[in-house]
């Protein structure tokens, strides 16, 4: 206990020195200063985000095909915090650094949530309605179409069309890179690829 100055008052050097980690390494009982010593008070009032979360929801990462587990902690229906499952046989609770990031896809600032969209020769961004950019989508894959179409090449009929192409991510499943090739295949297009064989 250290002496008291009259007052009930601790001397100011003491309670200095007792915040300094190198004086409790020397006097206490952490002489290598790997435990208790090396806590501060700041320290010793961090509760970890996973500690406080209401609920865990199991995911998958989205960044690539190897299909990480990850437990997504939540907090008053908000994402706190994302780490690997160690359940899982195919990552063992480990996350890659993009996937360790994961957590600013939903929680970033920074994040678009908007269909942004720059007109031809224009200098500012606007936002449009999805239903809006769905139809400038779909109208400008069809004019892509019909102008790039081919009935023959050489005297055989060829029925395709060379002006759109699918370049599939690395992140799509067995499934929906079969739905994407049925799709370009039924618009004619030839040119179907995925960024795994690139």
């Amino acid at each position: 206990m250290p002496k008291q100055l009259a007052g009930g008052r601790v001397p100011r050097v003491k309670t200095w020195l007792d915040a300094w980690p190198v004086y409790r390494q020397l006097t206490g009982s952490d002489p290598l200063g790997r435990g208790k010593a090396a806590r501060s008070k700041a320290t010793e009032a961090v509760v970890a985000r996973t500690a406080t979360a209401d609920r865990v929801a199991k995911s998958i990462c989205p960044y690539c095909a190897v299909g990480c587990a990850q437990n997504v902690y939540v907090k008053d229906e908000k994402v706190v915090q994302i780490e690997g499952d160690r359940d899982s046989p195919i990552s063992r609770g480990r996350l890659c650094p993009k996937g360790s990031a994961s957590k600013q896809l939903v929680t970033s600032p920074t994040r678009v949530t908007k269909v942004r969209y720059r007109r031809p020769y224009g200098t500012e961004w606007e936002d449009l309605e999805l239903d809006t950019a769905m139809e400038m989508i779909a109208d400008r894959v069809l004019a892509a179409r019909e102008k790039g179409w081919q009935r023959e090449d050489g005297g055989h009929r060829v029925d395709r069309t060379m002006g759109i192409a699918s370049l599939g991510g690395a992140t799509l499943d067995n499934e929906e890179n079969y739905l994407m090739k049925k799709l370009y295949t039924a618009m004619g297009a030839v040119q179907v690829e995925n960024q795994a064989r690139i």
